[in-house]
């Protein structure tokens, strides 16, 4: 398997996966402009997408959906209760639901759903299995569930939540309602957090990508020294881009 990210923040979401001839994007919060320069940038044509998988509603991952639905004839895949917050968002345009916990298979790959607890009406997480190996793909949760240790230990490498830096969100510009809620049980994970799941059950992974880092509140710099600190330079470590495609992932 290998993984893109094709672009990751607060400004748009959108991650491929490709594995066993099977072509998977997660989340659409970039324009369909863009999701097809940076698919051709590898050599991928944005119709040849098996399926586009949503998380959740909000717009950094669902902006460009209904257009790549519509356009290049992705079926789309999201929870009922995500698809019911979205159809605004999302126009008129044919869906598959899946429930939260449940899993589905697309050909040669099996994408399993894991519910989350962000302030979302009906958000997951995803792990990409063909069957040898579990790629993780795991941002916008609020908090280190008790089972999440568990779960990474399963995978073999994972696409990583790290959103902010504690202090830059403490001492920075946002309003202390937004702050209590990045920081809280329904927002995002911090450097420290991320660094610690890792830490404690993930160095058989082949490597970890960090992702969803905050423009306001996180620097890259941060980010890595953060899991450095943790668990040393021990595990492979990369930051997915906020304004680009980052250089793809290898999972062999």
């Amino acid at each position: 398997m290998r993984l893109i990210p094709l672009q990751s923040g607060s400004s748009g979401n959108c991650i491929l996966v490709e594995g066993r001839g099977v072509r998977v994007l997660f989340d659409a919060g970039i324009s369909a402009k863009r999701v097809t320069e940076r698919l051709a940038e590898h050599g991928i044509a944005a119709s040849s997408i098996d399926a586009l998988f949503i998380s959740h509603e909000h717009s950094d991952h669902i902006a460009a959906a209904g257009v790549l639905a519509r356009r290049f004839g992705m079926p789309l895949h999201l929870t009922a209760a995500t698809h019911a917050a979205s159809r605004q968002v999302l126009g008129d345009c044919p869906f598959t639901a899946f429930v939260a916990g449940g899993s589905v298979r697309i050909k040669g790959l099996t994408i399993e759903t894991v519910a989350t607890p962000h302030d979302a009406v009906d958000g997951v997480i995803f792990i990409v299995a063909d069957g040898e190996r579990r790629l993780g793909v795991m941002t916008d949760f609020g908090h280190v569930l008790a089972w999440l240790p568990g779960l990474v230990e399963t995978l073999d490498a994972v696409y990583l939540e790290s959103n902010y830096d504690e202090r830059m969100l403490r001492d920075g510009p946002y309003p202390e309602t937004l702050k209590r809620r990045i920081s809280g049980p329904g927002g995002h994970i911090s450097n420290d957090e991320s660094a610690q799941l890792i830490g404690s059950c993930g160095r058989h992974l082949q490597w970890a990508c960090l992702a969803h880092l905050s423009a306001t509140n996180n620097q890259p710099d941060l980010a890595l020294a953060a899991h450095r600190r943790c668990y040393g330079e021990d595990l492979p470590l990369s930051v997915a881009s906020r304004e680009r495609a980052s250089a793809p992932l290898m999972l062999r």
